[in-house]
């Protein structure tokens, strides 16, 4: 059984990126460590969204390639938005990284891990994409979560690269939403963290409508959990409706984040 050591860098949408690829690769066998040193294969999940954020995760990478040269590791992978937005600058810079997995290809990321262990350096073959939501494996206290309910963004910011990274706003289906909630509900987890770039743009663009009031409606209804909390919302989308549910639903929390 191949061991597996993973390094989460950026924000709490990575996290959640981070932690559905520890969930495919305990599905697919792989044991988990957090010993550096124990570690066969080594994946470091980066941000490329500021320049601190880019620096870090240079340096962690190339943290990680030692471990090639002085340890049990055999394969490093480097995922995340550094792998999506800078994958050909990094491919000529970090001759050490065995893969450089995006942001739209973590679901790939067991075949790209078996087929590497077994012959390091080899060319990467395309793998099929699924739907399906593996049981995620959480890297933080188990008395919270954070749940992705859209990747990407439409605002167009003009100081943010979010776009750029991870493309335009995807809305995830509100019955995949609640059936992910219920089972992290069941696990014990008692605060829920909704995630998205922009969480007042929800449905808009498979409901053609923002839907994420009606979401809310339907989670608070989830027996055994405690507190729901918005990250992050964009300032220009706040209505009456979103407003009256946040101040009058107990399991709201009254403070959230602003993406701006």
């Amino acid at each position: 059984m191949k061991k597996v050591g993973l390094i989460s860098l950026g924000c709490p949408k990575n996290q959640v990126d981070s932690e559905i690829m520890l969930g495919h690769l305990t599905k697919a066998g792989f044991a988990l460590t957090n010993n550096e040193n124990e570690a066969e294969i080594a994946i470091v999940n980066t941000c490329g969204f500021i320049n601190d954020a880019k620096e870090e995760s240079i340096e962690r990478i190339i943290e990680a390639g030692k471990l090639k040269e002085n340890g049990n590791c055999k394969v490093l992978i480097v995922a995340g938005c550094l792998s999506e937005r800078y994958k050909k600058e990094l491919i000529k810079e970090l001759p050490e990284v065995d893969a450089f997995v995006g942001v739209s290809d973590i679901e790939k990321i067991v075949d790209v891990c078996k087929e590497l262990i077994g012959n390091v350096g080899a060319g990467l073959k395309p793998a099929p994409t699924t739907t399906a939501s593996p049981q995620r494996i959480l890297i933080n206290p188990k008395h919270y979560a954070y749940v992705k309910i859209a990747e990407g963004c439409d605002n167009r910011c003009s100081y943010c690269t979010i776009p750029s990274i991870r493309g335009n706003y995807k809305s995830r289906d509100m019955r995949a939403i609640i059936r992910e909630v219920e089972q992290l509900i069941s696990e014990d987890v008692k605060e829920i963290n909704i995630v998205a770039q922009d969480t007042i743009n929800y449905g808009m663009d498979i409901y053609k409508e923002r839907r994420l009031v009606e979401l809310l409606k339907e989670l608070v209804k989830i027996k055994n959990l405690s507190w729901l909390r918005l990250l992050y919302t964009y300032p220009e989308h706040f209505d009456a409706k979103l407003i009256d549910i946040i101040a009058s639903e107990e399991k709201l929390c009254k403070g959230f984040r602003i993406s701006c």
